[in-house]
């Protein structure tokens, strides 16, 4: 009897030792299957097959770029060009395509040859130069962003038709993209464990010199490790442009970080010599899962940031416990192991599957009845104005009891994307947004619009598609009016200096195209200069003070948004509002204090609270069916220091 007692007792521990091993093995894999749980239990618009789809569509881009890392990051090297390596491929195929008639199969093969040179440099300068590999590719970084700014001229340019399918579905609901990523997540597999490169990088990984001392060329294989580094990034361009119909300069702007996340929270090793595509994918999925689940949560912008960040360190935190632990290695070498794997992976689908079909049951017979749901998605909320359209539309949304869910693009247009289509997903009664991109947002909009979901833009409108209504005030009416109002100013003659807005912006080119034409009736004015400050107020100093070495005479500036024109009012000093005027544009409330105090001359005023309130208006017509007008100008308005008393933005 005690024996028998014994036994039962020892293989229940084994048993619980086992699962504990199961899970410290397999990390990853189980803080995926968590957040799955506790998504799918706090979220009934979570475990739905079109949410589970965008997932995987999220998911595809940042894994394809990941998996070219995992082969860098195996053999203890780091790439953090390969974000830009992407937007230049893109830009290389859809200027060769669409404006120099290189045939479509050709202009492809440009695009991804340009990755692979990339990667060619980037290993040249590593193996051969012996440049740290941080500092090589974070040269490349800024090199491939520059030549792509060059190429497109700041301005998107449209993919080929025939290559935009790469962002359609199969059968009108099997995404390609996500076929993309599963076939290079194939080769990736298919290149670390069965191949003599593979092998190499796991060699080099270890140790470096015992690799080269036992015969393998160190030199040569770098070379062709960050040439397929480059290959999967330009693939994962190409997938990116697709889905936005449109090559954009800035696309995919630090996406390498989320790539190098993917690589490290599947388990890899920064050190080298562990990796392994099954746990770059799941490292992809985790953060794809996660982004999504918050915006269906409703989880603030600024808090996403927050939490994501945290998830990324506790992921590495439960790695490293697994190694003190003694669990068997998460990504060792080639081979070994399959089957167990696979074993491991069916048991999670059944486990998840069983825990996630329980949960289900919390959601089964939620009535849709209550306040009617809408998103809103902005292009930023680094930027007062878009923070003022937020409070404008959070403060009519409580007013007509409507629930509103706030997205920051983080100027992003590929992750503008992905709140869309999470929006879509989740049923809401409609859908306002602000784009990054005139020509990006087309693709989501037009979802919307087939899923029934009215769409109102605010701002800036939606080329390619059909919006409800479009809220905005007109950019280039406003820039007319910012050069009539200095060149008056400057009683028609004098030298100015002109600060654009982020490069690759809809709202940068046409506040720009404004001050050219309202320019045009005033040839005494000379534009000394026009560099870019991004819309940010510390670039506008940095930009200002550097202008001012060169052209110390100047008389005038316009700048394309407030927090440019206060960074210009700071690196003028005791000239702002003397011997130099400065006209902003937007209306902000920092802007409009220091049209009070005299240093900013003007500020072309949008009133970006009242585009707010009235894009939440509309929205609400749309979804009970009432009349709505197709446009709804907002009414811009010059404020200077006899009129800011009596502005209300």
């Amino acid at each position: 009897m005690a024996t028998d007692t014994l036994k039962s007792t020892t293989g229940a521990g084994g048993a619980t030792g086992g699962l504990r091993r199961l899970l410290l093995d397999n990390g990853a894999l189980t803080a995926l299957i968590v957040l799955v749980i506790a998504l799918s239990a706090l979220s009934g618009d979570f475990l739905t097959t079109d949410n589970l789809l965008n997932i995987g569509v999220q998911a595809a881009v940042t894994a394809i770029l990941a998996f070219g890392v995992t082969f860098v990051i195996v053999s203890a090297g780091i790439d953090l060009s390969v974000g830009s390596v992407a937007a230049l491929s893109a830009t290389v195929l859809a200027w060769s395509a669409t404006q120099h008639g290189v045939p479509v199969a050709l202009a492809v093969v440009l695009g991804l040859g340009t990755g692979v040179v990339a990667g060619l440099v980037n290993g040249f300068l590593i193996a051969y130069g012996k440049l740290p590999p941080f500092i090589a590719t974070l040269a490349m970084l800024s090199v491939g962003r520059g030549l792509a700014l060059v190429i497109s001229q700041g301005s998107p340019i449209a993919f080929p038709g025939s290559v935009s399918h790469l962002g359609d579905t199969l059968g009108g609901w099997l995404p390609v993209p996500v076929l993309v990523m599963v076939v290079m997540g194939l080769v990736a597999a298919l290149v670390l464990g069965r191949t003599y490169i593979g092998r190499s990088m796991y060699a080099i990984g270890g140790n470096e010199e015992a690799a080269r001392l036992s015969g393998l060329r160190v030199p040569r294989q770098k070379l062709a490790i960050y040439a397929l580094s480059g290959l999967f990034a330009a693939v994962a361009g190409v997938v990116l442009a697709s889905r936005l119909s449109s090559a954009q300069p800035q696309a995919a702007d630090g996406y390498e970080l989320d790539a190098i996340a993917a690589v490290v929270i599947g388990g890899a090793s920064l050190a080298g010599g562990t990796g392994k595509a099954s746990g770059t994918l799941i490292g992809a999925l985790i953060l794809a899962v996660l982004r999504n689940g918050l915006n269906l949560l409703s989880v603030s912008a600024f808090w996403q940031q927050v939490v994501i960040g945290v998830v990324i360190a506790l992921a590495v935190l439960l790695d490293t416990v697994r190694r003190k632990a003694g669990a068997s290695p998460v990504a060792g070498g080639p081979g070994g192991g399959k089957g167990r794997q696979a074993a491991t992976y069916a048991l999670a689908a059944v486990v998840t599957v069983a825990i996630v079909g329980a949960t289900s049951f919390l959601h089964t017979g939620s009535s849709d009845a209550g306040n009617p749901r809408m998103g809103l998605s902005l292009s930023t909320l680094n930027n007062p104005f878009f923070v003022q359209i937020r409070a404008g539309a959070q403060a009519e949304a409580k007013r007509l009891g409507v629930d509103l869910t706030v997205t920051d693009a983080q100027n992003d247009a590929s992750q503008q994307a992905n709140q869309l289509q999470n929006f879509t997903s989740s049923g809401l009664g409609a859908i306002i947004v602000n784009p990054v991109d005139s020509d990006a947002a087309s693709n989501s909009v037009q979802a919307a619009d087939k899923a029934g979901i009215p769409v109102v833009a605010v701002d800036r409108g939606v080329n390619k598609a059909d919006v409800d209504a479009l809220v905005a005030s007109d950019n280039v009416a406003g820039g007319e009016l910012a050069a009539k109002t200095i060149a008056e100013k400057l009683g028609g003659k004098g030298k100015i200096v002109i600060l654009q807005g982020q490069a690759g912006t809809s709202a940068a080119r046409e506040r720009a195209q404004g001050f050219a034409n309202g320019l045009k009736a005033y040839p005494g004015i000379q534009v000394l200069a026009q560099q870019p400050a991004d819309f940010d107020r510390t670039k506008g100093l940095d930009v200002m003070s550097n202008l001012l070495q060169a052209h110390p005479d100047v008389q005038g500036v316009i700048a394309a948004n407030d927090e440019m024109a206060l960074g210009a009012v700071k690196a003028l000093g005791s000239k702002a509002g003397k011997s130099v005027q400065v006209v902003g544009f937007d209306g902000t409330p920092d802007g409009l204090t220091s049209v009070k105090d005299g240093t900013l001359y003007a500020s072309v005023a949008q009133q970006p609270s009242q585009l707010g309130r009235i894009a939440v208006d509309n929205a609400l017509k749309a979804v009970q069916g009432r009349k709505v007008e197709p446009t709804v100008k907002v009414p811009v308005k010059v404020v200077t220091k006899d009129n800011v008393a009596g502005f209300n933005g």
